[in-house]
């Protein structure tokens, strides 16, 4: 049986999908997709997030990971923001690099995560970056060169991929590399991608916002699986929800905490909630949405309320 995952707990497979603000690209030479690259790698290491899949291409790029205890989300703000600051620096230049809001679908193990892989790797054929397999295989910035032998790096896992091929090395990657050239054929998968995915950003509060908003459980854009392991996991997220708030709540005053933090950045609280944009302002609302969500489980939608802002505006103050 495959193991029942919680969004975004350790050892979720996560299909993660970043795409350039309004469709920008978010490389320009090979000099950016080297450093693209080595950032995700050095980062997963860091973090023990496991890879399988990845491909990297002109304005967006593919990443099939399992999240280890750090989560996805951190490991996600750290390769992102400090691939953009380097980005912004080489080619002085200012904003936004990344859509805010990358997408993210957990998936079932069994039997998408072979799919997966080959999908993620076909995206470069897809896109006509590269013209057949042969060229497929030497290009350098997709994890299905590393798979091939053709490229090496220390941190994508082969073993377990090339394990499910054949014993010897040799057979693996003739019997893997047919395996993704048979999926030519099929086209683009909307199948494994979903229709309008959302990110499970913020842990469990993510889950109970999403629910209060009138989501169709079994039909969660951000899951990939049976109806089954849907309906399993967000039982089990909704259980880890309940456990952390029983914990946390009772000792933790929300109101209290918003104006200590504000008398500390000398911030009145009028100008917090009134929609100003003054950097102090902006910078204690990112600080507030972040201990709220991220440390403390407070779902999106009321720290929302207590910010007065949207729920897209808190959700924009963790991504960026």
């Amino acid at each position: 049986m495959p193991r029942q995952a919680r969004l975004d707990a350790p050892g979720t497979i996560h299909h993660v999908i970043i795409r350039g603000i309004e469709k920008g690209d978010i490389v320009e030479d090979d000099g950016d997709r080297d450093n693209f690259v080595a950032r995700m790698g050095k980062i997963s290491k860091e973090t023990d997030t496991v890879i399988y899949a990845w491909a990297l291409l002109t304005n967006h790029a593919h990443i099939l990971l399992r999240s280890s205890s750090v989560g996805l989300s951190k490991y996600m703000r750290r390769f992102l923001t400090g691939y953009a600051v380097s980005y912004n620096l080489k080619h002085r230049r200012h904003g936004h690099l990344f859509q805010n809001r990358y997408k993210s679908i957990v998936c079932e193990e069994e039997p998408y995560l072979m799919e997966l892989v080959r999908y993620i790797h076909l995206n470069p054929l897809r896109a006509t970056i590269v013209a057949d397999m042969a060229a497929l295989r030497k290009y350098r910035w997709s994890g299905h060169g590393v798979l091939m032998g053709e490229y090496a790096n220390d941190w994508q896992v082969t073993a377990e991929i090339l394990g499910r091929f054949g014993k010897s090395k040799k057979s693996a990657r003739e019997n893997y590399e047919k395996f993704v050239s048979d999926g030519i054929v099929q086209g683009k998968r909307n199948d494994l991608v979903g229709g309008g995915l959302i990110r499970s950003l913020g842990g469990w509060s993510a889950v109970k916002t999403l629910k209060q908003e009138g989501e169709n459980s079994q039909r969660d854009d951000r899951i990939l699986g049976s109806s089954e392991f849907v309906e399993q996991l967000l039982k089990e997220a909704e259980h880890g929800l309940k456990s952390q708030f029983k914990a946390d709540r009772p000792y933790f005053d929300i109101d209290e905490y918003i104006s200590k933090k504000s008398r500390e950045e000398n911030v009145n609280l009028e100008e917090l909630r009134g929609g100003s944009r003054r950097r102090a302002v902006s910078s204690l609302r990112k600080i507030i949405a972040n201990k709220l969500v991220v440390i403390y489980g407070v779902p999106m939608a009321e720290v929302a309320r207590k910010l007065g802002i949207t729920t897209s505006g808190v959700s924009r103050l963790l991504t960026t």
